[in-house]
């Protein structure tokens, strides 16, 4: 068997599970951009061949180069290139582009969304370009691939592998987890509590948490709410807080990187509101059992919105609608009224399921044949 050439911009910390995993089933040589994000990067030396690219800006940003990548294309060592799947990466598209023409032969898959329901004409155009020149295609949900099949992609071209963090370390921890008064010691009150987890930015629309918690006050409903995270918006956001006048029943946690502390504020509290696109934060809520509220414009969504089980693991609400998530919340909590327990399992199955590095390389070995 040949060596497995994976090309990726960025390293990061949250795909350790699955990047081990890759690791030990195929023969791998890693090739990582070497860009800084405000993402926590991936300590490199646990995986056995790696290799650093250099990741230049093309023009201007989004484009860039991976300097280095194209001369992969004609090493013999390689028969098959499993590559993220980005369409701002100029070398990427001349790779694929060369590919037909100087080694027909091999093959190449992407690892990508995929499709997101908000192309324009034009993108549309060029993403059919682009997915149509690999010989597949590694998406992280079921919505994107059926939005690939209606617009003419081969369904069995597309592998549905989910996403996935660090489960096994997670499980661990859950086995160790029990109710505490965390919540009640803090904010002094029997309330019920209300939390969100990552990063604390403009495109996740916190500030509507907060008008939401506002609102429901108005006809008498109390909830406490949690951030737990930093991030650009932060002082914006505690501004409106105390703008409101509710200062007493939010708490700014700050950013945590203990992982037990992390797991103990998430088991206890009762529900995990996104009020923009929920991403990993709904795996990392649900994977500690407790269920996840976010909107339900799945176009602008994050693949993990897939994840939520209406009435089971979480609910959606109307899109940018206040009054719709405070409806949403309050008919929860009065629909799952001495349900917490049911409610728990449900999120631990979802998880454990479909959304584990397990999963993940599952689809993989099925699908990524290397020779």
């Amino acid at each position: 068997m040949s060596k497995l050439c994976l090309i990726y911009n960025f390293a990061p910390k949250y795909r350790e599970g699955i990047f081990k995993l890759i690791d030990k089933e195929y023969d791998c040589d890693w090739y990582f951009g070497d860009n800084s994000t405000d993402i926590k990067g991936l300590d490199l030396s646990i995986l056995k061949n790696v290799f650093v690219l250099k990741n230049r800006t093309v023009v201007c940003a989004p484009f860039y180069f991976q300097k280095g990548a194209l001369s992969l294309l004609l090493n013999n060592k390689y028969k098959t290139y499993f590559m993220l799947g980005d369409l701002n990466c100029i070398s990427t598209w001349l790779f694929i582009l060369l590919k037909p023409i100087v080694r027909p032969s091999k093959s190449i898959y992407f690892w990508t969304h995929g499709w997101y329901g908000k192309e324009g004409f034009i993108k549309r155009l060029i993403k059919k370009l682009f997915f149509n020149l690999v010989n597949g295609v590694f998406l992280y949900g079921n919505y994107a691939k059926k939005l690939m099949v209606e617009e003419g992609f081969d369904a069995n071209k597309l592998y549905v592998l989910h996403n996935s963090l660090m489960h096994d370390k997670q499980v661990e921890l859950r086995k160790q987890l029990h109710i505490t008064n965390i919540y009640t010691n803090h904010f002094q009150n029997l309330n019920k509590n209300i939390i969100f987890i990552g990063r604390l930015t403009a495109v996740k629309r916190l500030d509507m948490i907060i008008n939401t918690i506002e609102l429901l006050q108005k006809s008498n409903h109390f909830y406490n709410l949690t951030f737990v995270g930093d991030g650009a918006e932060k002082e914006k956001l505690m501004g409106l807080v105390n703008e409101k006048g509710l200062n007493g029943f939010v708490w700014f946690y700050g950013a945590c990187y203990d992982d037990k502390i992390n797991a103990q504020l998430i088991f206890n509290a009762d529900l995990c509101v996104a009020p923009g696109n929920v991403g990993l934060t709904a795996i990392h809520s649900m994977v500690f059992g407790t269920p996840v509220i976010t909107h339900d414009c799945f176009k602008y969504q994050m693949p993990e919105f897939e994840a939520v089980v209406k009435n089971k693991t979480g609910d959606f609400f109307q899109y940018g609608n206040i009054e719709s998530l405070a409806q949403c919340i309050q008919d929860w909590f009065e629909g799952k009224k001495d349900q917490r327990d049911e409610v728990r399992k449900a999120c631990y199955a979802e998880i454990d399921n479909y959304w584990t590095p397990e999963f993940q390389i599952n689809v993989i070995k099925q699908n990524l044949i290397v020779e």
